[in-house]
Order: C-alpha cells, then sequence, then structure tokens
C-alpha cells in the first residue's frame, strides 16, 4: 500500500506558536508515516494552483520534532525558529519551482493505486490538484474533522462557512473513502454523501491523546478554579459562564472561585471580550490565558476543580478529552459527540441550561463535594484513547482502496454532472468554487 500523505498545513503553520487540533491530528499521521517504509509513502504538498510536489523524508523527520518541541513546551528560541522555518522554505520552494516531481512521480507508479491522504481539509475547497492526482490513478481518502461551518454556519465566518460547503462538495465528488473522528460526525456527514448511486465508505475511528505532559511549576491561582479550554468565540458558549461568574461574584465577593479561560481570541467575540475587558465584577475572579503551551495548559487542567465544556456543537471535543487523560472532571454540553469522548465520566447539561450549570459549579467548588466525588469514581473506569488504536483501525480500512480497479468513476462522473451531491449545498457554494 503506497500513501501520499499531505502536509501542506504543517508546512504552512510553521510560524504559528501553538498548534490547532487539525495541525495536531495531521502531525500524529505524519509521525506515523514515517514509521513505514519510505518505499511505500511519500510526503506531498500543495496549493491551490500550481504542482503537487513531494518532499524528501530526511525533511519531515527533521522538521517533526522541532515542531513537537515548539508546541509541548512554548520553546520560541530563534535557533529552533530559523531551523523549522528553514525546513520549511525548502519545501514550499520545491513546490513553487516544481521540484520534487521526480519523487511525486516514484510515489505514484508502482503495483496497486496509490491513495492520496488528506487529513486537515486544507484547500479541500480547491480541487483541481485532487483531481490531477486521481487522473494519474490515484485514490482519494479524506479525514473529516467536522460538519459545524456548513450545519451551523451562524458559528464561523462568511467565507469560512462557504469555504466548508465546498470541502463537503470536494468529498462527496472525489473521495474514495472517508475517515471521520466520531460516529456523531459520520452521522452528520452521510446525507451530503448519498447520491443515489453508491454511498462512499466511511470509517468512524477515535483520535488518539498523546499522555500529556505537565508544568507543575506554571503558577496556579489560589483556592478553587475551573478551567475553560479553546477558542474564544460565540460556539464555544463563553458567555454562560461569564454571566454565572458575574452572578456568583456579586453574590460571593473574595469568596468566589476563579475561572481560567484558555485560548485565543476568536471571531465574532465582540461581547465576550467586552464582559471580559470590561465587567467590574468580573476583575480578580476571572482571567484569561492565549497562547499557552502544552504543559503549561496540562499544569492548569491538573489543578482544577472541573473543565468546564458548554459548547454548542462539537465534531469530537478535544479539551474534554484532553482533560480526562489527566484524571480531571468535567462538566460539558449534552453533545452526541461529547458523550462519544466522555462515556459515562462527565457531567452532561444542555449548553442552555445556565441554573444547572451554576448549581454544578457551585457543587465542585466545595472542598468535600460529592459530586465531584462521584465523578472521580466515574472517570477511573475511562480510557485513554490512543493513536495505537487509531491507526489500528485506519491501516487495514485503506489498504481496500489500493486495490480497487475504478471504485468511484461512476458515481464522481454522476456527481459531477450535477455539480454537488447535495443539491442544498449547490445553491450555497459559488460557482467559480464548484469549477474543476
Amino acid at each position: 500500500m503506497r500513501i501520499l500523505l499531505d502536509i501542506s498545513r504543517l508546512i504552512s503553520g510553521t510560524r504559528r506558536r501553538l498548534p490547532t487540533g487539525i495541525d495536531r491530528v495531521e502531525y500524529a499521521y505524519a509521525r506515523h508515516c514515517l514509521g513505514r517504509d519510505d518505499r511505500t509513502v511519500s510526503f506531498v504538498v500543495r496549493g491551490p494552483f500550481g504542482p503537487t510536489v513531494a518532499v524528501p523524508h530526511k525533511l519531515v523527520a527533521d522538521l517533526l520534532p522541532l515542531l513537537g518541541k515548539q508546541w509541548e513546551a512554548g520553546d520560541l528560541s530563534p535557533d529552533l525558529m530559523k531551523a523549522a522555518l528553514r525546513l520549511a522554505r525548502q519545501a514550499r520552494r520545491r513546490q513553487w519551482l516544481g521540484l520534487g516531481r521526480d519523487e511525486l512521480e516514484k510515489g505514484l507508479n508502482g503495483p496497486g493505486s496509490p491513495i492520496y491522504l488528506l487529513v486537515s481539509h486544507r484547500l479541500a475547497h480547491w480541487p483541481r490538484p485532487i483531481v490531477a492526482l486521481k487522473k494519474r490513478g490515484a485514490r482519494f481518502v479524506a479525514l473529516v474533522h467536522d460538519l459545524i461551518p456548513t450545519n451551523y454556519p451562524e458559528y464561523a465566518p462568511t467565507n469560512g462557512a462557504l469555504d466548508h460547503v465546498a470541502r463537503v462538495n470536494t468529498f462527496a465528488t472525489l473521495a474514495d473513502g472517508i475517515i471521520v473522528n466520531s460516529a456523531a460526525t459520520a452521522a452528520e456527514l452521510a446525507p451530503h454523501l448519498q447520491n443515489g448511486i453508491i454511498n462512499i465508505p466511511l470509517l468512524a475511528a477515535s483520535l488518539g491523546i498523546d499522555a500529556p505532559r505537565t508544568d507543575t511549576n506554571f503558577p496556579r491561582p489560589a483556592g478553587p478554579y475551573f478551567v475553560c479550554l479553546g477558542t474564544i468565540e460565540p460556539r464555544k458558549n463563553h458567555l454562560l459562564l461569564l454571566h454565572i461568574w458575574r452572578d456568583l461574584a456579586q453574590r460571593m465577593g473574595m469568596e468566589t472561585p476563579k475561572l481560567l479561560i484558555i485560548g485565543r481570541r476568536g471571531w465574532k467575540n465582540e461581547n465576550i471580550i467586552d464582559m471580559l475587558e470590561r465587567c467590574p465584577a468580573l476583575a480578580g475572579v476571572v482571567r484569561e490565558y492565549a497562547d499557552l503551551p502544552d504543559d503549561a495548559v496540562a499544569g492548569l487542567l491538573q489543578g482544577a476543580r472541573a473543565l468546564l465544556f458548554p459548547s454548542f456543537a462539537e465534531g469530537y471535543g478535544l479539551p474534554l478529552a484532553e482533560a480526562l487523560a489527566l484524571g480531571v472532571p468535567a462538566i460539558c454540553s449534552d453533545l452526541p459527540a461529547l458523550r462519544e469522548v466522555g462515556g459515562d465520566a462527565p457531567d452532561y447539561l444542555s449548553p442552555l441550561d445556565g441554573l444547572g450549570w451554576r448549581h454544578f459549579i457551585l457543587g465542585f467548588a466545595e472542598e468535600d463535594s460529592r459530586l465531584r466525588e462521584k465523578q472521580l469514581q466515574r472517570l477511573a473506569q475511562w480510557s485513554r484513547p490512543s493513536w495505537t488504536q487509531h491507526f489500528a483501525l485506519v491501516d487495514p480500512w485503506l489498504r481496500q482502496f489500493a486495490s480497487l480497479p475504478d471504485p468511484v468513476a461512476a458515481r464522481q462522473n454522476a456527481a459531477l454532472s450535477h455539480d454537488v451531491a447535495n443539491p442544498v449545498l449547490a445553491a450555497m457554494v459559488p460557482s467559480e468554487a464548484r469549477s474543476f
């Protein structure tokens, strides 16, 4: 089985101080593929235009440890950054100049069909390079993380929502197989893939959580505190917590438990930022942290009374898995994806149930909390999902596509003649995004 793993997101994101969840997934796949025979794996990069090219294994092997060190410990030393950027520039230069085509040819030629594997969503709304690879005999397999911008466009920037609709169009018309991170994502994606001819094979495989490393020296607040982890945006429902904390602060004064909001500021968050910056009652009881390295986040989580996760929509719920992996209780929204990750361990509430959230927050804040102790007993039965388990499902499943003679030509021709598999999506996607 020959794999063409797209690492364009890792290459383009070298300047990011800290990774997103999707960055972590592409990193895990690259690390996994480095352990395979280099004759069966090619690492490729692409842009919306121009050629897809291969990059040497050694470049990837040198880059990944630098990224891992930067993300885990927040090491932004000039030498580290220069080395990572130098390797990324080498990869981009190969693309701009068309270098690496010979190496790509080796990946495309050989017994069976090569599998072009895209696990990041990156540039899936520009499908021309994928079409070019498929014309050379490659099979296309994508990992879909969520349908949130498509199903909840009100939570996404306008262009982001339209781009994601176009990505779904690409998956529906070109993918030979799709990996999803949860059965909940599979259920949301399936209606977009049923075009009346043949359904695309789907594999639900939980994402792995690496063993956490904690910085125990990172300063923690005195007294009980809670953590809310994730980008500051309306979908994460920070406003619910801020309103609860304003009420608690007005009633409890100095006895109010602390709330730590950890995450970058995202989009459409003006009301949230106004609360954080201008609400006098929250001063001193709500603290905002941005761009913390992984080990500092883990250190703060480890000392928390609970993770608070009141999100309106999730495709997987990485913060929940990270908290539970540290043995930290969680109070979270009652969403299918979060129940799939957390099982019976967390306490689940509607994201609209303000009084319920207030009750559990006060209960967990107590020194000898019975609510918290009950969850800790359930949490003892929870097991951390691993990347080994993930790839034990993915690797054998991928082999079917390497041996398929011509698996989806009829489906794709029919779907392409109608622009997209789903007529509702067709009405939403700009014509330039639908053209191949």
